[in-house]
């Protein structure tokens, strides 16, 4: 007598709230510890007799190292699935913390801080997170999706600003960093509930075929595409400069220090509700503009800032109205991007333009440190980041909101 193989257990169904929940944490857990790293900034070139261009250095190769791992952490979680991706991710940010904790020489730091860091927030990032969540909910309910996301990433950064201040000041900033590393270890739990990957095509559906070179050279060709590329890349200028040169900057000026771990804290907040803000606001009315507007109220802000005294009410106002648009203009740009090419591979497409975002960051944590270092002043990177703004304003007012050519006659997913 045989007996029949036991067949294989039944995949459960994961509900959208959980989805969204871990996917926020996700987001929450990723953004956070990166976006306080550059607190370490005193304390490490102090200890290991560093200048702040090797330390920006390192902080400038990660931001560039996730940004050109971010289309092959995308096209493998629409090929793999998004939970194998991000927990693959969590393992190589927890190594990268772990390791840049005992960097003795520029070249670790610059392997650990940078590199491997930069990996693993590549391949568990908000972004990733963002097209779980175009998969998940409606075409109508994405935009606002796409704010709840990105409103944790900066709740993150809200929480691991004053967190880590803490740690160091308790603690000193080795251990902190191994604090930070073994937190990584709750991410591969959290991404289970965003396994998935998109939908394979439905032959009679209406719309043409494509495999994923197809999807990546319609997206070239298209130029609203190429003009939010590089629309992010001002973006990324921004706030990877002030993320990490912001706190120095305040310590600079004559402030206490306390106020940089504050303003950072701030930032993170303001744009929680900054984020969300954007969702909503992008689900109503045309992204493009305002996209546009985001970098014009940028530009004004930044003018401001250093044209006022030196006070902490002044950093309390610059980094409350960065934080309101700091990170809003992700809902958007997504949103875009989602629009014009429907959520299929959506997580490698929005790859590439955040690719431009971290091109812009390197630069911007870099040239922070560099030129610091041959003038003793942030002014001209300050009046570059005004500049980049009113560049970004004027190219995202031509981007037309609309599907391409192949999705235009398709009702929307």
């Amino acid at each position: 007598m045989t007996t029949a193989s036991p067949s294989p257990l039944p995949r459960v169904a994961v509900s959208l709230p959980l989805i969204i929940v871990c996917g926020c944490l996700v987001a929450l857990i990723s953004f956070g510890p990166r976006s306080a790293l550059g607190l370490f900034l005193a304390p490490m070139t102090e200890a290991r007799g560093w200048s702040r261009e090797i330390f920006a250095l390192a902080l400038a190769i990660q931001n560039l190292v996730w940004g050109a791992a971010q289309p092959v952490a995308g096209m493998i979680a629409d090929r793999f699935g998004t939970a194998r991706t991000i927990a693959f991710g969590g393992v190589l940010y927890m190594t990268g913390l772990l390791i840049m904790a005992q960097a003795e020489s520029a070249l670790v730091l610059h392997l650990s801080g940078g590199v491997l860091i930069g990996l693993g927030v590549a391949f568990s990032s908000f972004s990733l997170v963002l097209a779980a969540f175009g998969r998940a909910v409606t075409a109508e309910k994405r935009s606002l999706a796409f704010g709840v996301g990105t409103a944790a990433g900066s709740f993150g950064q809200f929480l691991f600003a004053p967190l880590s201040q803490g740690l160091l000041d308790a603690f000193g900033w080795q251990e902190t960093l191994y604090i930070l590393g073994g937190l990584m270890l709750v991410v591969p739990f959290l991404a289970i509930a965003l396994r998935g990957k998109p939908a394979a095509y439905v032959p009679g559906s209406g719309i043409a075929d494509q495999n994923l070179g197809q999807a990546i050279a319609e997206a070239f060709r298209t130029r609203g595409f190429i003009l939010l590329t590089f629309g992010f890349f001002v973006c990324g200028f921004h706030v990877a400069f002030i993320t990490v040169h912001l706190p120095p900057y305040i310590a600079d000026i004559g402030l206490d220090p306390k106020w940089g771990a504050i303003a950072i804290a701030l930032i993170g907040f303001c744009n929680i509700f900054g984020a969300l803000a954007s969702g909503y606001i992008g689900g109503r009315y045309p992204k493009p503009y305002f996209l546009s507007l985001i970098y014009v109220g940028r530009a004004i802000a930044i003018s401001l800032f250093l044209v006022a005294p030196a006070t902490p009410l002044t950093v309390l106002v610059f980094a409350g109205t960065m934080g309101f648009l700091w990170l809003s203009t992700v809902p958007p740009t997504s949103g875009l991007v989602a629009v014009m090419f429907g959520p299929r591979y959506m997580a490698t497409l929005f790859g590439f333009v955040f690719f431009s975002h971290q091109i812009g960051s390197f630069l911007g944590v870099w040239l922070g440190g560099r030129l610091y270092d041959q003038t003793g002043s942030y002014d001209v990177i300050w009046y570059l980041g005004i500049g980049l703004s009113i560049f970004a304003a004027l190219i995202h007012w031509p981007i037309r909101e609309e599907p391409v050519a192949r999705l235009a006659a398709v009702p929307a997913e």
